[in-house]
């Protein structure tokens, strides 16, 4: 499925009274997965415990 058919995709599954931000959101959100999903196929990933050590540090 290309870039276009997703967008077209996700537009069409809004409420008929959706806002344009609401499209805009839309598309941000599965723009957000879509980049996680490929970083965590290329293994760019933390374990639970670098989460929690990092947690950690930023909440001191």
């Amino acid at each position: 499925m290309t870039v276009k058919d997703k967008i077209v995709n996700s537009v069409q599954d809004l409420p008929a009274n959706a806002s344009i931000e609401d499209a805009m959101e839309r598309l941000f959100f599965l723009s957000k997965i879509e980049k996680g999903v490929q970083q965590a196929d290329a293994g760019q990933t933390l374990s639970h415990m670098q989460v929690r050590e990092n947690m950690e540090k930023w909440l001191k």
